[in-house]
């Protein structure tokens, strides 16, 4: 089992990937490097092996998928994961270990958004779209994470080894912190400076359609990680249409003693019914969530188990 393994999914990162592996290298002298090629089109992977990473080939497309891959076949005590493009710094690297090895910080998040991410970033679109998934996720949650969205992390052994991996792709970043908060795991931020890619290098990430994606993911993150809260909305709007409906036929019945409006009474005891459906629903699955978690917690103890042997 390494100590210290530093995770580098790529995908066409010729001109920044040896920098990248170079610099965590030097910071971090320690670690073995994995760079994970995922169909890259140029020379990402003979640069980077020529760099002196341990670099292997993922060809599922999508940055969910080559993570998925590279926590399932690497061990070590401490994970780095770090973007290929150069846009994070490696001096933060031996912070972000420390509190994963010396503190016990199952996730230890890189904070752009609290330096120079706003200053950097030439996407107006995309600081927009952090900010507001930032927004969502912590209102959902109650929690206080500065930055839902960076692709600089550090986790802890039983993290990697009980992360039910779901995304393909860029929508990952989201995954990781929903299911943090979700299971009560140590969260550190870190600030971190962020630059923008270097000239010639291009991003990877579409603003419309992968902001979409995000979005979509913290819906059915919500959905799935709290179904209580979830179908108790549903229940509360298909109830209050339902009582919509139901005001005017009764109204008429009580003036007149007829039931003149049959097909809206049938609506609204529909709407109704619905409701009481979706509400139980989501008593069931909250049921089933809490048994999860408790299974989830014996594969936190046997992950300690492990690492300590």
């Amino acid at each position: 089992m390494d100590k210290i393994a530093v995770l580098i999914p790529c995908y066409n990162e010729e001109k920044t990937i040896k920098k990248v592996v170079e610099d965590f290298k030097r910071e971090l002298p320690e670690a073995k490097i994995y760079v994970y090629d995922n169909n890259s089109t140029d020379k990402t992977a003979e640069i980077a092996k020529e760099a002196g990473a341990i670099v292997r080939f993922e060809t599922r497309q999508g940055k969910g998928n080559v993570i998925r891959t590279m926590f399932r076949e690497i061990d070590a005590q401490s994970y780095i994961m770090v973007d290929g493009d150069d846009t994070y710094p490696a001096n933060n690297a031996q912070e972000m270990i420390s509190c994963v090895l010396d503190e016990n910080i199952d996730m230890v998040i890189g904070d752009r958004l609290s330096s120079t991410y706003f200053t950097e970033n030439k996407r107006r679109f995309h600081g927009f779209g952090n900010k507001l998934t930032r927004f969502l996720i912590n209102k959902i949650y109650k929690s206080n994470i500065r930055d839902v969205m960076t692709g600089y992390r550090a986790f802890s052994y039983k993290f990697v080894k009980t992360f039910p991996v779901m995304s393909k792709g860029f929508e990952l970043e989201n995954e990781l912190t929903i299911h943090s908060l979700d299971k009560n795991l140590k969260i550190k931020n870190v600030i971190v400076e962020y630059r923008d890619r270097p000239e010639g290098s291009e991003s990877k990430l579409n603003t419309i359609s992968d902001g979409v994606k995000v979005l979509k993911t913290i819906f059915t993150l919500y959905k799935n990680y709290k179904p209580l809260a979830f179908f108790s909305i549903v229940a509360m709007i298909l109830f209050i249409l339902g009582i919509g409906f139901f005001i005017p036929v009764f109204t008429d019945y009580l003036k007149t003693g007829l039931v003149a409006r049959f097909p809206t009474l049938v609506v609204s005891i529909l709407f109704l019914i619905c409701a009481v459906q979706s509400f139980f629903s989501g008593l069931i699955l909250d049921n089933i969530i809490n048994t999860s978690k408790q299974n989830f917690e014996m594969r936190l103890i046997d992950c300690e188990e492990k690492l300590k042997k």
